[in-house]
């Protein structure tokens, strides 16, 4: 599957664990299967202030980092049992657990994505806002990460 990339002067991305920076705006047509993620859904250590931020950030490090996967997939093994006692809305527990899934099947990078959809639900439980019992962004990450669903 080719996918191309367009970036702007100075953005970086992360490819295979690699850092990249361009000089101009360029594209890159990626040929093969690889691991990427762009420098704007990158999110830094400050920001990673709720629990599925946090969790992000852990899956983010498993992308960036994969000398180190190991460790953050224990990692991650270890906040998932402490998300999943922590959240009752069964949205976000379906959801997580579709993240499991995709990190036990090494597709760290669908996982990001699925955290990324739920983001915006825990700060409706935070904010104590009702939440849909299926936003219709979640069920479409999770389908398009080939999870259970």
């Amino acid at each position: 599957m080719t996918l191309r990339l367009s970036l702007r002067a100075g953005e970086r991305i992360f490819i295979n664990g690699a850092v990249m920076r361009v000089d101009r705006k360029t594209s890159l047509e990626l040929l093969n299967d690889v691991t990427f993620l762009l420098e704007s859904h990158v999110m830094q250590a400050e920001d990673a202030r709720t629990p599925l931020r946090q969790l992000y950030f852990l899956v983010q490090m498993i992308l960036i980092d994969p000398a180190n996967s190991e460790t953050a997939v224990d990692t991650f093994r270890r906040t998932y049992v402490l998300l999943m006692a922590a959240f009752s809305n069964q949205t976000v527990r379906s959801g997580l657990m579709d993240v499991a899934e995709c990190i036990d099947r090494n597709r760290a990078f669908e996982a990001l994505k699925i955290v990324r959809g739920l983001i915006p639900l825990e700060d409706m439980i935070l904010a104590g806002q009702p939440v849909p019992a299926q936003p219709p962004i979640a069920r479409q990450l999770a389908f398009a990460a080939g999870a259970r669903r």
